[in-house]
């Protein structure tokens, strides 16, 4: 007899963070104490993608939706939601501007506005389970490529889909398979690339963890349209959750004949390793992964030959990103017509982002091509908190750029992006407000790259590490406005010259910020004032007297914790910093319970 209720629960890497195991235990403990095993079962599901939020469950057929559960709600759940029939309101979803429940998933934005096909299984299958993937279409696409198509036929689908890499590149991903197709030597290989480095992304990580198959499937899908017989997946070893349910599901298609030798009797072999990677940025680069994978240093070497002609052991080899294979087996069974209808004219299909940062819905969406940024942070992502004010978004990573308020319509789209300086890059999307200093965020990044780069060439290898030079003296204090002719011509020269697209991409965030923030730099320089009191060097402290009285009754904690004992003043007094003294590390603003201390 079959289950009247699912109660899937979400173990992606954020809940399962939050103790959403704990939470499927209690669930099962109680169901069964209740004498309701065989009315009701607990599924484990990848992400749902509603990250800030979690422990979620979603309650099937129904679709009801809770939010943020703890073992201990789940004997009053069981009892009035499974028991009385009574959905239990105070762990739904309330958005912030009406303070009204909301029962039912798709009745709340953030997931009534995505569309999904790479996520297309997201929540609604346990990913260790490869029955229940093949229960949602899992495999067909790879059954119809074998049985009733050439692997010239899957090659015109894919290049009719209009898909592009969901690396960053943008490559059209049907050309870049024809390419190795036509490539000579043998064998040839595919890869995928899982090396999700950027600061705020995890979409590829996501995909692997809630939807691992649909990884293999596309992958035996572009084998056997460029004739490969073995892949690699290339993943972060500091991603044990995606590695252990990859491993579960390779194993899973062996034993199914889905990977090995003569796959569905149709006399196709093909097999898949798994290289974990050991955490550098730059091997996220094509030919620095090839490198690696090979046992060897993983730093990139110069283009061409291009690995679709001198790629994995010197031979022709594909190598697409975590979400990019996951969209061809939709594009084979759907048709790359179907696909293409999607999106702008030359970005088609959809696209996974990561929100994270001041944006009130933290988590993985995934939206049509073209749609803008302001759907996006407001309509998907709730808004900015605390009713502060949009500033600015960073796209494409580390070495993508930042684009304004004043461009918040701009549509997402490979093309608009890289006109208003950014990139794609793999999806990742960093919200802003009012209190970030864009000067701080250019020189955040470029620390960033600076430490990842591999040192091989000398324009990013010196060239990074004088630009983050020259942003330190800026943010310090003791920038000159010489130093700002300086950063752009060096930054100019690191975009033109390096030899890898870690390089060339890493002045991105200081192009973008001068060319859009440039006032926050003349203030730095000039006032010596960092106008979001950001940089504490350039910030002085003083204290009311009036709220250190009246609401802290001069308690004295700054007095206290101030590391050159800087502050003076007796208890009911208030207190006074003396500016000879400080050092300006902020923190007696850290302390105070009461906000009395001043920032200007």
């Amino acid at each position: 007899m079959p289950h009247r209720m699912h109660l899937m629960v979400c173990a992606g890497t954020g809940c399962v963070a939050n103790r959403s195991p704990e939470v499927r235990d209690a669930l099962v403990t109680e169901i069964a104490k209740r004498g309701l095993e065989n009315e009701i079962q607990v599924v484990t599901t990848g992400c749902n993608g509603f990250c800030g939020a979690g422990p979620l469950m979603v309650v099937q057929p129904d679709g009801i939706f809770y939010q943020q559960l703890s073992p201990k709600d789940v004997p009053h759940l069981v009892e009035e939601h499974f028991l009385k029939g009574r959905p239990v309101q105070k762990l739904m979803y309330v958005p912030p501007e009406t303070r009204t429940p909301l029962p039912k998933m798709m009745d709340i934005p953030f997931f009534s506005r995505q569309r999904l096909i790479a996520l297309r299984n997201r929540g609604l299958i346990d990913p260790e389970r490869i029955e229940e993937y093949i229960a949602r279409d899992g495999y067909a696409a790879l059954a119809k490529a074998l049985s009733q198509m050439t692997p010239q036929q899957i090659l015109e689908e894919v290049k009719i889909s209009g898909l592009r890499g969901r690396g960053g590149a943008g490559f059209p991903t049907g050309a870049k398979w024809e390419h190795v197709l036509k490539a000579e030597g043998e064998p040839k290989y595919v890869i995928c690339n899982g090396d999700e480095g950027d600061p705020g992304a995890f979409m590829d990580r996501s995909i692997v963890e809630s939807d691992p198959h649909s990884v293999i499937e596309g992958m035996l899908i572009g084998a056997r349209a460029i004739g490969a017989r073995w892949g690699v997946v290339y993943i972060r070893n500091e991603y044990p959750l995606a590695v252990q349910r990859l491993m579960i599901a390779l194993e899973q298609a062996r034993e199914y004949g889905l990977l090995g030798d003569n796959i569905l009797d149709t006399g196709f072999d093909f097999d898949i390793s798994v290289s974990r990677g050991a955490g550098a940025f730059v091997c996220g680069e094509a030919t620095a992964l090839v490198s690696a994978v090979e046992g060897r240093p993983g730093e990139p070497r110069a283009r061409p030959p291009r690995l679709a002609q001198h790629g994995l052991w010197g031979k022709p080899t594909c190598l697409n990103n975590v979400e990019t294979w996951a969209d061809v087996p939709p594009i084979i069974n759907n048709g790359g017509a179907w696909y293409a209808q999607i999106g702008t004219e030359k970005s088609k299909g959809t696209k996974v982002f990561s929100l994270v940062g001041k944006i009130n819905n933290t988590g993985l969406v995934e939206v049509p091509m073209g749609i803008t940024l302001r759907e996006i942070i407001y309509d998907i992502g709730g808004g900015v908190p605390g009713g502060k004010k949009f500033k600015a978004v960073q796209t494409g990573g580390p070495s993508g750029g930042c684009i304004p308020n004043e461009l918040i319509d701009l549509p997402i789209d490979f093309e608009s992006l890289a006109e208003a300086g950014s990139m794609m890059g793999s999806g990742g999307m960093v919200i802003m407000d009012e209190d970030t200093c864009m000067v701080d965020v250019a020189r955040y990044f470029l620390a960033f790259t600076q430490d990842e780069s591999c040192g091989k060439c000398a324009p990013c290898r010196e060239g990074t590490q004088l630009m983050l030079d020259i942003l330190t003296r800026i943010t310090d204090g003791h920038g000159t406005m010489e130093d700002l002719d300086a950063l752009e011509e060096v930054a100019k020269v690191v975009a033109e010259t390096s030899l890898c697209g870690l390089g060339t991409s890493a002045p991105n965030p200081v192009l973008t910020t001068m060319r859009y923030f440039r006032d926050e730099y003349l203030a730095h320089i000039g006032a010596h004032k960092c106008p979001a009191h950001v940089c504490r060097q350039l910030n002085t402290y003083r204290i009311d007297p009036a709220i250190c009285v009246e609401r802290g009754h001069g308690c004295g904690v700054c007095r206290r914790e101030c590391p050159e004992k800087a502050i003076f003043g007796e208890k009911n007094q208030a207190h006074r910093v003396d500016a000879t003294l400080c050092n300006k590390c902020g923190t007696c603003v850290d302390v105070c319970h009461f906000n009395a201390v001043i920032v200007e």
